[in-house]
């Protein structure tokens, strides 16, 4: 399986577009070009969202496809990760099929929304499927909560395996979606509870997106940077591009 980045960029998301910031790439040749210069500031992943010609969320196996090998021209020492998000648009199935058929050895995909409407025994399959087809699932989990539904839905082999691969988002339902560094917290002690090792990232909402990927690093997690969830450094300002908030954050941990 191939490892999670240790910082990976997540430039664009499903929901922000040009209103929100001028340098949020939103076309294909946008995107591409700023996974050049954000592996030029020290970026080693590409959290890969894609938009349709109205700019609007789309899951396409086949534009994935398209974008990946473009991808792999432009920054071939860059890993990118498919994204697998609803945004509202799509269903389990759909989003199953498409992390199976993108061709990508990264995909994310929320616990809650592999779920949604679904027997946890289609679910636990998906997850062997990649797993033997050798894709590498980052499981997003939004609460500490989010432990019980990994648990039930796992075979032990994979839940137990050293290259299971996570996410921690912090500040999703929090007010304003403004995270906070001790949000972290309950999701280290939930890993402890379930006496797992995985390897671990963490995305952060709002101004204080660096402080908490300051803290996710101090406790030997991996981190992920970018316009899908702050637009803004540690002092406040509104950071020019994504590739500036790579540089910050990673001066900001040493």
């Amino acid at each position: 399986m191939t490892p999670l980045p240790r910082l990976m960029v997540a430039p664009n998301g499903a929901r922000r577009g040009k209103a929100d910031h001028p340098e949020l790439p939103v076309t294909l040749p946008e995107i591409v070009q700023t996974a050049r210069v954000c592996a030029k500031a020290g970026a080693d992943g590409l959290h890969l969202h894609l938009r349709d010609a109205n700019g609007a969320h789309v899951l396409d196996a086949g534009l994935y496809r398209e974008a990946l090998a473009e991808l792999r021209g432009a920054v071939p020492d860059m890993a990118v990760q498919a994204t697998t998000e609803a945004a509202g648009r799509y269903s389990a199935p759909h989003q199953r099929r498409v992390a199976l058929d993108s061709g990508a050895a990264l995909v994310s995909a929320a616990l809650r929304e592999m779920t949604a409407d679904t027997p946890d025994a289609v679910a636990t399959a998906f997850y062997r499927d990649c797993a033997e087809r050798g894709i590498a699932v980052q499981h997003i989990l939004y609460a500490p909560e989010d432990f019980d539904l990994l648990t039930r839905l796992l075979p032990a082999p994979l839940l137990r395996a050293p290259d299971l691969q996570l996410i921690f988002v912090l500040g999703r339902y929090s007010r304003d979606q403004e995270s906070d560094p001790a949000d972290l917290h309950p999701f280290l002690r939930a890993l402890r509870a379930h006496d797992l090792a995985p390897d671990w990232a963490v995305c952060a909402f709002g101004r204080a997106e660096t402080a908490c990927l300051m803290e996710a690093h101090r406790h030997g997690g991996k981190l992920r940077v970018g316009f899908e969830n702050s637009l803004w450094h540690a002092d406040g300002r509104i950071a020019r591009d994504n590739a500036e908030r790579v540089s910050a954050v990673l001066a900001a941990c040493g």
